[in-house]
C-alpha cells in the first residue's frame, strides 16, 4: 500500500495541470476537502492541495503547448539523471529533462512507449506528499495501456518494479505493481490492458489516481454536482472495494475509492 515512507520506484508526488486554477481548486475542495496554499509569487501559478494539514498535492496551470488537463503521478528516484537514461534506453521519451526545483527537489518527465505520461521526483529538501491512504488523500495509482506486456518491460527496467498478476477474467489480467523487494503488501498501483471497446470510445494511455473516501457515493454526488463526468459508475469489485471513475471539469481523469473492510 501508498506510504509516505517513499523507496525507489514508489510514488512520492501528485499534481494537476489545468487550464482554470481556480475552478478547480473549488472542484476538488468540495468533492474532497482539500484546501489550497499557494507556492507563492516565484512559483508560476503553482499552489499545493492541503488535508487536514498535510500536503497531498500540486496544482498549476498548463505549461506543455498542447497539453490536456491531467494528474501527473511522480515516483522516487534518488538519481532523476540516471533515471532519465533508463528511459530513453528502455524506449521511453524524455518530455522535460531534470531539473532543480528551487532547493526542494530534482523532477523531470517522461512518456512510456506507449505514450502514457509519467513523471520522477527526486527529493532534496521536500519528500513528496505527507499522508496517503485517508479518505481524502491518495490511495493506489493506476495505468492504463494498449499493451500491458511491454508496459511491463518497461517499467521494470527503470524501477525495477515486482508484478504480480491478477486474474479479473479468463479474457482480462490485471498486474499489481509494487517496488523492489516490497511483495503485495507494499503495492501501490497495477497496469490494465484497455479494452477494445474503451479504445473505440476514444481512451488513450494514461495514469491516473485513486482517492480514498469514506462514501463513494456520496463524493461521487458532490462530484457530479461540481461539474465532474462519469466515465463509469461506481461499483463494488471483490476484495477491492466501491468505486467510481470521473472526468473533473477541465477533463482530468481520476477515480474515488470505498476500501473494503
Amino acid at each position: 500500500m501508498l506510504s509516505t515512507d517513499f523507496v525507489p520506484g514508489a510514488p512520492n508526488w501528485l499534481d494537476l495541470g489545468t487550464p482554470d486554477v481556480d475552478r478547480t481548486v473549488a472542484f476538488y475542495s468540495e468533492v474532497l476537502g482539500w484546501t489550497y496554499q499557494s507556492a507563492g509569487p516565484d512559483g508560476g501559478g503553482y499552489g499545493f492541495f492541503v488535508l487536514d494539514g498535510k500536503t497531498v498535492g500540486g496544482v498549476g496551470p498548463l505549461t506543455e503547448e498542447g497539453a490536456a488537463s491531467a494528474w501527473s503521478v511522480y515516483f522516487h528516484t534518488a538519481d532523476a539523471d540516471a533515471t532519465a537514461k533508463a528511459v530513453e534506453q528502455a524506449g521511453g521519451r524524455v518530455r522535460v529533462a531534470p531539473v532543480d526545483v528551487f532547493t526542494f527537489g530534482r523532477m523531470a518527465h517522461f512518456t512510456d512507449p506507449a505514450g502514457a505520461d509519467f513523471s520522477v521526483w527526486q527529493p532534496i529538501g521536500t519528500g513528496g506528499f505527507e499522508t496517503t491512504g485517508v479518505p481524502g488523500a491518495l490511495c493506489w495509482t493506476e495505468l492504463y495501456t494498449t499493451d500491458a506486456a511491454s508496459a511491463r518491460a518497461f517499467y521494470g527496467a527503470v524501477f525495477s518494479w515486482e508484478f504480480q498478476d491478477s486474474p479479473l477474467s479468463p479474457e482480462v489480467t490485471y498486474v499489481v505493481v509494487a517496488p523492489a523487494g516490497g511483495g503485495r503488501q507494499e503495492s501501490h498501483g497495477g497496469i490494465m490492458q484497455l479494452p477494445q471497446e474503451n479504445l473505440d470510445a476514444g481512451s488513450t494511455p494514461e495514469w491516473h489516481p485513486y482517492f480514498a473516501v469514506d462514501d463513494c457515493d456520496a463524493a461521487a454526488a458532490r462530484a457530479g454536482e461540481a461539474g465532474a463526468t462519469v466515465i463509469i459508475a461506481a461499483a463494488d469489485i471483490e476484495g477491492v472495494g466501491r468505486l467510481p471513475m470521473l472526468l473533473d471539469p477541465a477533463g482530468a481523469p481520476f477515480a474515488l475509492l470505498e476500501p473494503a473492510p
